[in-house]
């Protein structure tokens, strides 16, 4: 029986009960049986991590125990730089040899930890865009319905945890692409706070808006994980001195105000488990102990508007070049999301920086009288892959962002953590959001922990995952 957490995995290691190599092998069989079919992986070292996981058996028998990622299979992004193999950002245009023969800051942090990394997976391109079948990349799928969208841009890392083929893995966060994931597959996603994990060795996407952070099952392997992740690092200047020391995770809320966020959050097209949803969860906070409180967000439409015109001008200062000698090469989706940046005129960007830093101040200023704040990550479940196009036949972001609710965050930089709360009437997973003030990660690790300690949704498992495990 292979155990779905990082945290029971770990202790199983411990206990002898179990070894990295058994983990692994575990992992890369699930990747045998369900990687055709959802393409999870762009590329797997199974034969290095096979040999990275005997490594750990042997240093934990020698009594060398490197922390709880210490012979855990673990995934990598494919915008993040890896020395075992190249970073494509799922792209034509990204030179091979970028990155070539080094590991992120992060990357090198997860090797010292001595989790065992299986593979490189899938993005969007340039973690943006949506879904392109007509490049020569796996278009991802949801292995909860492989007719449907594991969510962007974090793809492979979301499908790869819910199907078994590793136990945790790095995202980045942009506009939602670690919480989006999170949410259609039925997983926990920390975004964690701008600058509290290092993004040198990263493709960027968003220089003011880029995030690196965990997928796995609970909020507590995301504490593990973060862990590892935080702390200052010089090869990253947004990078600061803000290491993270998981909290006691003992349940109890007591004294924690958590706001409730509903407006702007059930708009037409929401499922119709959406609410009773929500409200049993946050039943779940109140029992708890916490103490709820309806609030609202300041700047709501301005901080999505500053995310959408802050990222296209970022991310055309990075592909001007490129979109102008190989326009065809890129994703219909990517380069009419980096084209947009061409629309905005310098105040415009400099005038959505002003926007960020009054909302930034707004929200601190919400958070002296709440601790959490609670709100779906989505109102729907994962929409199916056909019906990401638009009626012209092209993707249809706008559609897309009208049902996930993610852009405010990365504008203002505060921590969430995205936690499963249920499933829609078609058996897709839905997602609450926590989010705390700016370093808060503690706060909001510890409500979804409490949460998860009083239901079941994050063990939940695809039919074709649930055979063979604990």
């Amino acid at each position: 029986m292979t155990p779905l957490t990082v945290t029971d995995a770990a202790k199983a290691l411990r206990e002898g009960t179990t070894t990295s190599v058994a983990l692994t092998e575990a992992a890369i069989g699930a990747a045998d049986a369900r990687d055709p079919e959802i393409g999870t992986y762009l590329a797997r070292f199974d034969e290095y991590a096979l040999e990275r996981a005997a490594q750990a058996d042997a240093e934990l028998a020698r009594g060398e125990d490197r922390g709880p990622l210490h012979g855990i299979p673990f995934g990598v992004k494919d915008i993040l730089a890896m020395a075992e193999g190249p970073t494509t950002a799922q792209s034509l245009i990204l030179d091979r040899t970028w990155g070539a023969g080094k590991d992120a800051p992060v990357v090198s942090r997860m090797k010292a930890a001595g989790a065992v990394i299986t593979g490189k997976t899938t993005t969007m391109e340039f973690a943006c865009g949506m879904p392109d079948a007509s490049k020569p990349f796996p278009v991802p799928r949801n292995p909860w319905n492989p007719e449907t969208w594991p969510g962007g841009s974090s793809s492979g890392t979301g499908s790869g945890v819910a199907a078994g083929m590793f136990l945790a893995g790095l995202g980045t966060d942009t506009g939602g692409s670690i919480r989006i994931p999170a949410a259609f597959c039925g997983v926990s996603g920390l975004m964690p706070t701008f600058g509290r994990v290092p993004k040198s060795g990263c493709v960027p996407l968003g220089y003011s808006l880029d995030h690196i952070g965990p997928l796995a099952r609970s909020a507590r392997d995301c504490a593990a994980v973060l862990e590892i992740l935080a702390g200052l690092h010089e090869s990253d200047p947004d990078c600061v001195d803000a290491p993270f020391t998981a909290p006691e995770f003992t349940g109890d809320l007591s004294g924690m105000r958590i706001g409730v966020v509903r407006e702007h959050h059930f708009p037409d097209g929401s499922d119709p488990a959406l609410a009773p949803s929500f409200d049993a969860a946050l039943a779940v906070l109140a029992e708890q102990g916490a103490t709820l409180v309806e609030t609202e967000l300041p700047y709501w439409h301005e901080m999505i508007t500053a995310d959408m015109i802050t990222m296209g001008c970022e991310a055309l200062a990075y592909h001007r070049t490129d979109l102008l000698s190989r326009w065809p090469d890129y994703f219909v989706a990517t380069r009419a999301m980096m084209a947009t940046g061409a629309l905005y005129s310098g105040a415009d960007y400099v005038q959505a920086q002003r926007v960020r830093r009054v909302a930034q101040d707004a929200l601190a200023g919400l958070f002296e009288t709440v601790d959490v704040i609670a709100c779906p990550t989505a109102s729907a479940g994962a929409p199916k892959v056909e019906d990401l196009a638009g009626p012209d036949g092209q993707p249809d972001v706008g559609a897309l962002f009208s049902l996930v609710h993610t852009p405010y965050w990365d504008s203002v930089g505060n921590p969430v953590l995205a936690v499963p709360m249920g499933f829609t009437g078609d058996g897709l997973p839905l997602s609450l959001s926590l989010a705390g003030p700016a370093f808060g990660e503690a706060a909001i690790l510890r409500a979804g922990d409490a949460l998860q300690q009083s239901t079941d949704w994050h063990l939940r498992v695809p039919q074709p995952v649930a055979e063979g495990v604990a």
